[in-house]
């Protein structure tokens, strides 16, 4: 009888860690994570500048790359990882480069098997975070914003289209119009990784959405190997909350 009881008693915890761990697992796969990259500026705008923006045209989309990775290994093979592209600023760049940068971003997608979507506008991007496949049940668990930026808006094409300005943004005047509330998971990492946004539309973001958002209160540098990092000794990544 108390081998009986012993047997039952080690089943039951057997079928209790399983359905723990199926739980944590299945925990970890629910939502979407998402990384939005802007596009660079043109050295015909930039090249008279005494510290021109990005000389390198991998700047954000290097930058992306090290975020999807660890987004993939963090997350796991089934994990949904959507990366959304500006893609008219990466056309404009290519005429300057003469060569294929669309080949370069491809093979990010398929080296860590991600959903690529190309946006034209802002209202493009903003549908997708709005509705995606179905927001209702797939929230947005992660977020992370590499492009330029200040302390109110992203800007998508700054110095690509017009020297030193931008035409294709997303301001934080326009998110509680543009964005809906509730379509992060109540634990939401969002992460703006440009300039100056912790000032203002880190606030301004939770407001809009309910998701607080990290965001550097002072420029940011973007490395080689490494995820941007705050440019002055005196600077923090705050929320404004």
């Amino acid at each position: 009888m108390e081998l009986n009881r012993l047997a039952m008693f080690r089943l039951a915890f057997v079928v209790w860690i399983s359905v723990l761990v199926g739980g944590s697992a299945w925990a970890q796969q629910v939502g979407e994570h998402i990384v939005v990259t802007g596009s660079v500026s043109l050295m015909m705008w930039e090249k008279y500048k005494l510290e021109p923006h990005d000389n390198w045209w991998l700047n954000f989309v290097r930058a992306s790359r090290i975020r999807l990775e660890q987004l993939r290994n963090q997350y796991g093979p089934s994990a949904e990882i959507t990366w959304m592209v500006y893609s008219p600023g990466y056309k404009r760049r290519q005429m300057q480069e003469k060569e294929n940068l669309f080949s370069v971003i491809d093979s990010v997608k398929a080296k860590y098997g991600l959903n690529l979507k190309y946006f034209t506008t802002t209202r493009e991007l903003c549908n997708y975070l709005d509705y995606g496949n179905n927001r209702s049940r797939n929230k947005i668990a992660t977020f992370d914003y590499f492009g330029h930026s200040n302390r109110a808006c992203f800007m998508f094409d700054y110095s690509n289209e017009i020297g030193s300005a931008s035409k294709a943004w997303l301001h934080e005047t326009e998110l509680k119009q543009l964005l809906r509330p509730g379509i992060f998971t109540p634990d939401a990492i969002v992460q703006s990784w440009g300039c100056y946004t912790g000032q203002s539309m880190s606030r301004l973001w939770y407001e809009a959405t309910g998701a607080k958002m990290i965001g550097a209160n002072c420029k940011t540098h973007y490395m080689t190997e490494e995820l941007p990092v705050l440019s002055s000794p005196t600077g923090k990544w705050v929320t404004g909350t």
